[in-house]
């Protein structure tokens, strides 16, 4: 596929957001895929993986951001978590599964095929594993994807608003993009690569929250009174249990119990450290000072940036890629967010946003095909360090787009944000009638 082939491509996306890219001149017959077979082994880890990824959402995500807002508003954020594990777990079944991997001849969006999950029957393979599997598998994704917005607009959304959000946003914008990336759409047939997550999860929530904390406003009190979070010990659970849970993340999108899950693992982990001691570090330059919760967000950057990278780059990548992430990452809290006065409350954009463009921008650089046979810019692969900015600007703008078409919609009907006098009150008691003594 050449340069103009995806530019003339992108330009469709943004004009009618309906991309056919195939070109039969260029098509070759595929050679007879072997018939699939059950491993026990591939299967067991996948059902793992499944738990670990669900786990970072209810209760990782939950109790992450909900250690960082103020007491009167934990229960509503964890409900939130809760609420959207639920909500999804329906649309995805219903409709989300379908759209984002049944493959027909559109490259912008899947079919009805599996609509309400038809043709997953218990003898259905994914591979090496049951297709049922994959599918709950998947589901863990769109789950923690819609969670982590939730931190931007932290503490003054109306919960009918967030739940009809999250419905919206998952058929519109997460749907698309996974069929885009790894069901078979155009940025898979351009080569953007993305192992587990950088740009579908990452990118695409980062900007989706950063649009919803401007739409929606700022808190009340923002710059003016204490909006400290409430119990650090709860983030550093939510954040110990995303660590943990991340490896069934990126090392179970190896889709099998083998060498390439081993490494995903491996490189998980380094980056994951090296963040965490990057921000740390310029936090005390900065601050005087290093905090638990600059450590754990140090993490969690470089959990994001390793997602998209996981299955290519080497462990002397991964350091790296940690290290930059949490110098980016600690850059959009400290620096970015305070200078254009915009109120991301948990800091979803620095982190998720930012630490995703970087995980996915360093694919293209660190790649190295003996790590997952593909080339990066260090073994003179230039043509892949630009699909890969090019596969951030597709996320970015129709997510961005989208998001805020949604957010606006919302707010023209039932309105986003509760009353200001609920807001004082908390929305604890306010939207649930209940509050932590």
């Amino acid at each position: 596929m050449t340069k103009t082939c995806r530019y003339l491509s992108l330009a469709g996306v943004l004009a009618t957001a309906a991309l056919a890219l195939a070109d039969p001149a260029l098509a070759q017959e595929a050679a007879p895929a072997p018939t699939p077979t059950l491993n026990s082994g591939d299967t067991a880890w996948m059902l793992t993986s499944t738990a670990l990824v669900l786990m970072m959402t209810i209760p990782g995500v939950a109790l992450f951001y909900g250690g960082m807002v103020r007491k009167k508003n934990v229960l509503g954020t964890l409900m939130q978590s809760f609420a959207i594990t639920c909500l999804v777990s329906v649309i995805w079944m219903v409709i989300g599964f379908s759209l984002a991997f049944s493959k027909g001849d559109s490259t912008f969006i899947g079919n009805f095929d599996q609509f309400l999950l038809g043709g997953v029957t218990i003898d259905a393979l994914q591979g090496t594993f049951p297709l049922s599997v994959f599918v709950i598998f998947q589901m863990t994704f769109a789950i923690i994807t819609s969670a982590l917005i939730t931190g931007a607009f932290a503490e003054r959304m109306k919960f009918s608003a967030l739940l009809w959000f999250t419905g919206l946003w998952q058929i519109f914008v997460y749907s698309p993009v996974a069929f885009w990336v790894w069901g078979g759409g155009f940025l898979f047939d351009w080569g953007v690569l993305d192992f587990a997550g950088g740009t579908v999860v990452h990118i695409n929530s980062g900007i989706a929250g950063l649009v919803a904390a401007i739409m929606i406003g700022k808190r009340k009190g923002f710059g003016v009174e204490n909006l400290a979070p409430h119990n650090l010990v709860l983030s550093f659970i939510g954040g110990a249990m995303l660590w943990v849970g991340w490896f069934g993340f990126n090392a179970g999108s190896a889709i099998a119990a083998n060498g390439a899950a081993g490494m995903a693992m491996a490189v998980t982990q380094i980056a994951t450290a090296a963040a965490a001691l990057s921000w740390m570090f310029f936090e005390w330059m900065t601050h005087r000072k290093p905090t638990v919760l600059g450590i754990v967000s140090g993490a969690v950057a470089g959990l994001v940036a390793i997602t998209p990278a996981a299955g290519f780059v080497s462990p002397a990548g991964s350091l790296v890629i940690g290290i930059i992430a949490g110098i980016v990452c600690f850059w959009g809290a400290a620096w970015l967010k305070p200078k254009f006065k915009y109120d991301d409350s948990l800091d979803v954009f620095a982190v998720h946003g930012l630490g995703g463009i970087t995980g996915a921008l360093l694919t293209g650089v660190f790649a190295a095909e003996a790590f997952g046979g593909k080339t990066g810019l260090l073994e003179g692969n230039v043509d892949q360090f630009i699909l890969q900015i090019e596969g951030v600007l597709v996320t970015l703008v129709w997510s961005g787009i989208v998001t805020a078409v949604i957010l606006f919609v919302i707010d023209k009907t039932i309105g986003l944000r509760v009353e200001s006098d609920a807001e004082s009150e908390g929305i604890d008691i306010n939207q649930h009638g209940e509050m932590v003594h």
